[in-house]
């Protein structure tokens, strides 16, 4: 059985202030304009967000992987700060490659303290974070010419999907959610479906060691647009486990190495919200 009371005592007492917030308005009643407040302070001159935003890179400097969070953020809470958006539209445009899309990283992270699995990464463009910036844009009905290049890039990797793995696939997800053209996205992610079993990655097993997207990552509610995908019994073993997961303090684990304690701390906040999230959204709760 969850300890919610657990749960709410360990977000407020470990988790940085823009979870805690996000907490508040999304359990508390909080008003959906103090998240978009906190979400601001890492949103530098240049449009994008950087001052690990993801924690697992605590450069200050503004990374695409950092916007992608961003638009999570204001779409949890539905809650846009259209002006914040536009400026970061611009930002993604002006690091994007010739070919269309953004790395999930740029030049300038490796100076500060990271995750060790992101000390050698150098990538071109790709799904990740593409298909999930397209998608959150889309859900917030905001037209950019950034996105138009985007989206024909991200309908290229989802339709030719060879070599993907779960984290592509997630974002190709997302993007699929959202995108207008509802035919064609029905036909890719029933594409996709078929070769989940195999894709590198995913955790069918939540109880098996180690990390891995599981299908609570896909469905994280009864009415997501992959809830299909997954028969009542996996989602039942996926739920059943994730609740047992709570520790002693009343916030969940992770199963990787972030850069160092604070970093640790942050993650499983982050991981608390969403468990309490899916949870909640299941009636588990």
């Amino acid at each position: 059985m969850v300890d919610s009371a657990a749960a709410r005592q360990f977000v407020m007492t470990n988790a940085r202030l823009i979870d805690r917030v996000w907490f508040t308005v999304l359990f508390d009643g909080g008003v959906a304009g103090q998240l978009l407040s906190a979400l601001a302070s890492y949103q530098n001159a240049d449009g994008g967000y950087g001052y690990g935003l993801e924690p697992d890179t605590r450069t200050p400097e503004s990374q695409p992987l950092n916007v992608e969070i961003a638009w999570q953020y204001m779409a949890s809470a539905e809650a846009v700060d259209e002006a914040a958006v536009r400026r970061a539209c611009d930002w993604l445009q002006s690091v994007s490659a010739p070919g269309g899309g953004v790395p999930i990283l740029v030049p300038g992270f490796e100076a500060y303290p990271h995750a060790a699995h992101w000390s050698t990464y150098d990538r071109p463009p790709e799904l990740v974070p593409n298909g999930g910036l397209v998608g959150a844009h889309f859900a917030m009905g905001i037209d950019h010419p950034w996105r138009a290049r985007t989206a024909e890039l991200v309908w290229k990797w989802i339709e030719s999907p060879e070599g993907i793995e779960v984290h592509d696939m997630l974002d190709a997800v997302w993007f699929l959610e959202a995108v207008p053209d509802r035919e064609r996205a029905t036909k890719a992610a029933e594409r996709l479906s078929r070769g989940l079993s195999t894709t590198t990655g995913y955790k069918p097993d939540p109880a098996s060691p180690g990390y891995g997207v599981t299908p609570l990552w896909f469905a994280p509610s009864p009415d997501s647009f992959c809830r299909p995908w997954f028969s009542d019994s996996i989602i039942q073993s996926n739920l059943d486990n994730l609740a047992a997961e709570q520790q002693s303090d009343g916030g969940w684990p992770i199963t990787w190495n972030p850069p160092g304690p604070a970093s640790v701390l942050e993650w499983r906040g982050i991981q608390t919200m969403k468990a309490l999230r899916t949870l909640q959204a299941y009636s588990v709760l």
